[in-house]
């Protein structure tokens, strides 16, 4: 089988409710697009995506942009703290510079600034002995 595979170790955020109880404690670590939320948790690891209409109009482009932010999360989170997390996107993507919705540019662009974003995520997790900052 070819193309990404959900790992084991990490579930899905599926209810409104624990979308919001993510959000609520607050941005982790943010980029010029993306905020990673974060709440602790004993044990497991726990991600949802949030890909807001207003920032990104068209249907393809938020299924896009949420597919590479699962599977790049996926990745990541084995390594970090236990816990909920939550990418959101938080500022659109200029429509002038990628024009369209699944573009090549577009997508290297979103994989990109989430992979710094996830890389800066473990290194404030290494550094603060896995505490929010």
């Amino acid at each position: 089988m070819h193309g990404p595979t959900r790992s084991a170790s990490v579930g899905r955020l599926k209810t409104r409710a624990q979308f919001q109880q993510v959000l609520a404690a607050g941005v982790w670590v943010r980029s010029a697009h993306f905020a990673l939320h974060r709440l602790d948790a004993a044990q497991g690891h726990a991600l949802g995506a949030v890909v807001p209409k207003r920032w990104a109009r068209r249907a393809v482009t938020r299924n896009a942009i949420r597919r590479q932010m699962l599977e790049l999360g996926e990745r990541a989170l084995p390594l970090a703290p236990a816990g909920a997390y939550v990418l959101r996107l938080c500022a659109p993507f200029d429509p002038k510079v990628f024009e369209s919705a699944t573009s090549e540019p577009l997508r290297r662009a979103v994989r990109s600034e989430l992979e710094a974003l996830l890389r800066l995520a473990l290194h404030r997790a290494a550094a603060a002995g896995g505490q929010p900052s």
